[in-house]
């Protein structure tokens, strides 16, 4: 596919959100954590490891355990749903939140960043860290299937069809995620594809870092619409925001998403516990609630 058109008013890029949980204000919608800024968040934890060393050496208590989580963008409003029930059960601790694209999360994971947990939009990604040997291959839990859809926030577009609102003269920017690091900008490009409208699109795409700022460019008019993930429109805080409708889930690859401990939170109990979280039957209904297909509860 040709590449796309720089978006208009389109933000700074900036680095991916952290949230520390429990809060109790909403998520925001988040940008990606670039893959060059990885280096800064990874210093960080070594001067935080550094310092519980130091004072450790000085008689001082070590610093409070955290659990660190990398999360695919599409969960940034579903998580605050999840975490907020995790939080609230006895012997927890408290989750630091990174949310953007599972594409710079994997190679951000390769070159040593360091999380406990990593939540992926495609279930490829926890399989190759497990092959590289860096996830534990036992932890690897399908929690949800993707779903994909189109959006918009004009009232004057028709969404009768991808075709229609592609081919419409007065849609000149299409946001989808990049899909060279997002799993649902691959879908999207897929979906496109199959439909026979890559060379069509490909003038009026805006691609977002990750789907979460694609959905964020047609919330804010950047873009007259989008293939955004069925879970952000569902969100609280932009459920009455616009209109959207399903694409057939023939147009793409399943968007298989799933989870996995990295060795590092394999020694970590709060991520053990976390990911047992995952598999209850409380969060496989949070994340219906927020418009995922689930998987079978126990798969090969």
């Amino acid at each position: 596919m040709p590449s796309a058109s720089a978006a208009p008013r389109r933000p700074p890029r900036r680095p991916a959100t952290t949230r520390v949980f429990p809060e109790r204000s909403a998520a925001a919608t988040s940008a990606a954590w670039p893959a060059p800024r990885a280096l800064g968040v990874v210093l960080f934890w070594l001067l935080l490891v550094g310092f519980s060393r130091a004072a450790a050496r000085d008689g001082a208590p070590p610093a409070r355990p955290v659990l660190s989580v990398a999360a695919a963008s599409d969960l940034v409003y579903c998580l605050s749903a999840l975490h907020a029930d995790f939080t609230r059960q006895p012997g927890t601790v408290p989750v630091t939140l990174v949310t953007g694209s599972s594409g710079n999360f994997f190679a951000q994971i390769k070159h040593g960043a360091p999380f406990d947990v990593f939540l992926s939009a495609d279930i490829d990604y926890p399989r190759a860290l497990v092959a590289a040997g860096l996830a534990e291959a036992s932890s690897l839990t399908p929690y949800a299937v993707g779903r994909l859809v189109l959006w918009t926030t004009r009232a004057d577009l028709d969404l009768a069809s991808v075709p229609a609102v592609v081919g419409d003269a007065r849609v000149k920017k299409f946001a989808i995620a990049n899909p060279a690091h997002a799993p649902y900008g691959r879908a999207a490009a897929q979906a496109l594809g199959k439909l026979g409208l890559s060379a069509a699109a490909a003038p009026k795409l805006v691609l977002g870092e990750n789907i979460a700022q694609a959905a964020q460019f047609v919330q804010t008019g950047a873009a007259d619409a989008g293939l955004v993930a069925l879970s952000l429109v569902l969100a609280p805080v932009l459920r009455d925001t616009g209109r959207w409708v399903e694409l057939p889930a023939s147009l793409h690859a399943p968007l298989e998403q799933a989870a996995v401990l990295t060795t590092r939170g394999a020694a970590n109990p709060a991520a053990v516990r976390y990911l047992a979280f995952l598999r209850s039957p409380a969060a496989r209904a949070t994340f219906e609630r927020f418009g995922f297909s689930l998987p079978p509860e126990s798969r090969p």
